[in-house]
């Protein structure tokens, strides 16, 4: 039975291969001007960022085996539906169009369509915000998540960010915690805790734990922010990232986040034994709060045997069709398995 106060979960999907898609992401590129180019982020515009490695098919069987009494889940998308997908009365998918205003699109920026996530129709209070990348890995006990009033979050597993001023060749998230940061300095009446400190230190690419009331409230305390973030084409390294950092950092130092350990496992489909990571997730099965498998293969081939043996393991893992998935889906997969 869904509880009284679902945890909606809302995904961010691409699918890179799709021809029309690519002709809007090539129209795009050859209209940005030399400025832009200039501001262009590290891997803002590789095939890895927009690759669809089948994840999101078993991000959800994770989700539905994990976390079956979850609420109502939102797949934002650039107009595209994923083939498998079967109509649920438990599933919407939300078109750029209906969130992002027209003389912003297209977006290619995964932190630009985020900052609109909170303003879907009908979101929960609290709800989870997933790259397809992200998997729970273990039954989910929603007081990991969220407390009476606040969230929770965690620490990555990088190294400290270097203080100091942005630069290009600075990685999206090194510069979003520094630009959180340099905020906070700026505008000290929104820290509302005198203990706070601020920690250079990027968060886990994690399910992120959010409050829409904290989102609509932010809207407000930071405008510039937002404003900032929405005026992207492409990922830029001078923009800041709300969702992924901003979000948690204002709660930590206004009392509604606190940080806690979880057990997780990180994967980059490009480190040189990226088998590793997987055995670490196999081993770890049942009990990694979550995992990430990022794609840093960056403008490998979709057939990249690395990416091939990653599907694979995941098949291995989730054998068994989400709810989410077409009747012939189901029937094939299971063939395959």
């Amino acid at each position: 039975m869904q509880r009284p106060d679902p945890v909606d979960i809302v995904y961010l999907w691409v699918d890179g291969s799709d021809a029309v898609w690519r002709r809007k992401r090539r129209a795009a590129q050859q209209r940005l001007d030399a400025q832009q180019h200039q501001q262009m982020a590290l891997y803002g515009d590789v095939e890895g960022r927009f690759r669809d490695n089948d994840e999101l098919r078993y991000s959800l069987r994770a989700l539905d085996r994990f976390f079956p009494d979850h609420g109502h889940v939102y797949i934002v998308t650039d107009g595209q539906v994923p083939a498998w997908l079967h109509a649920h009365p438990q599933l919407s998918v939300v078109d750029h169009r209906a969130l992002i205003p027209q003389a912003a699109l297209p977006t290619f920026d995964s932190g630009h369509i985020e900052s609109y996530i909170h303003r879907i129709p009908g979101l929960s209070e609290r709800y989870f915000y997933f790259n397809d990348d992200v998997f729970f890995g273990a039954p989910v006990n929603l007081s990991d998540w969220f407390w009476d009033g606040g969230i929770y979050a965690g620490w990555s597993d990088e190294p400290p960010v270097p203080a100091g001023p942005l630069h290009k060749q600075g990685y999206a998230l090194e510069n979003a915690c520094r630009q959180s940061i340099a905020w906070l300095d700026a505008h000290p009446d929104a820290i509302g805790d005198p203990h706070y400190c601020h920690r250079y230190q990027t968060f886990a690419h994690s399910p992120r734990a959010m409050r829409r009331s904290m989102l609509l409230a932010l809207e407000d305390i930071a405008p510039e922010l937002f404003a900032r973030v929405r005026s992207t084409v492409f990922r830029a390294w001078d923009k800041p990232t709300i969702v992924s950092d901003f979000v948690m950092r204002w709660a930590l130092a206004n009392g509604r986040a606190r940080m806690r350990s979880y057990a997780h496992v990180y994967v980059a489909t490009g480190e040189a034994r990226p088998v590793s990571g997987m055995e670490r997730v196999v081993r770890g099965f049942g009990d990694l709060h979550f995992f990430c498998l990022n794609d840093t293969l960056d403008n490998a081939p979709a057939d990249d045997p690395r990416l091939l043996q990653l599907k694979a393991d995941l098949q291995g893992l989730f054998g068994s069709a989400s709810r989410y998935e077409r009747q012939a889906d189901r029937i094939s997969q299971a063939a395959v398995a």
